[in-house]
């Protein structure tokens, strides 16, 4: 459990330190009870400044958790870039399913912040929240590890950051349990990682048949 900020006297916050103690706070929030559990006015009182101190530096709700989804892409980003960038005879892929699932099922709650809020759907393209959000999108064709012919790493990377999305939000409502197939969901996202491979490599084949 992430520790509880230390509430800072009324009114003492410098600029921009407010802003950070808030997404600081709100990610707290998010990470113990999802977005529905971030509430401005609540923050306010968290962090001992007064309700209107908060709209300085966020003009309402929605932009705070664009922030704060922000931030969380960013944490999310850097699991996964750790996780390709370390020696290791699995591939690249797998590396970065793997680390996906668990950062899904570990931080549940930031995970549907990021994920199953409308929060990316409201953000401008090219703002803060779009471009860390494609910096993920980004290590997935990274992971890879194939050259670029036409869009078929794209279209192949959609496909497993679905499929890993599927994953985590089945086993999280209690859906995927793995007991009737006999496999755990660790094994399910390899499946997913060896068939993507596969598929992606059949089609670059067949692109350089035809090209």
């Amino acid at each position: 459990m992430p520790p509880r900020l230390a509430r800072k006297p009324v009114n003492t916050y410098h600029h921009g330190d407010l802003r950070d103690a808030l997404v600081d706070a709100a990610l707290a929030e998010a990470e113990q009870g999802g977005p529905e559990s971030i509430s401005i006015k609540a923050l306010a009182k968290q962090l001992g400044v007064s309700q209107p101190a908060p709209y300085r530096h966020f003009a309402d709700r929605e932009a705070l958790l664009e922030a704060v989804t922000a931030k969380a892409f960013r944490q999310f980003n850097a699991v996964l870039r750790q996780s390709i960038g370390r020696p290791s005879k699995q591939s690249k892929l797998s590396r970065l399913a793997q680390a996906a699932l668990a950062f899904g099922l570990r931080r549940n709650g930031i995970y549907r912040l990021m994920f199953a809020s409308r929060t990316m759907a409201c953000s401008p393209k090219g703002g803060e929240l779009h471009n860390a959000a494609m910096e993920t999108f980004g290590l997935l064709l990274e992971a890879l590890e194939a050259p670029a012919i036409g869009l078929l790493r794209e279209r192949q990377a959609l496909k497993i950051w679905a499929a890993l999305h599927g994953v985590v939000m089945l086993a999280e409502q209690g859906l995927l349990t793995g007991q009737v197939a006999q496999i755990s969901r660790e094994e399910l996202v390899e499946e997913i990682v060896e068939q993507s491979k596969l598929a992606l490599s059949v089609a670059i084949k067949a692109a350089g048949a035809t090209g």
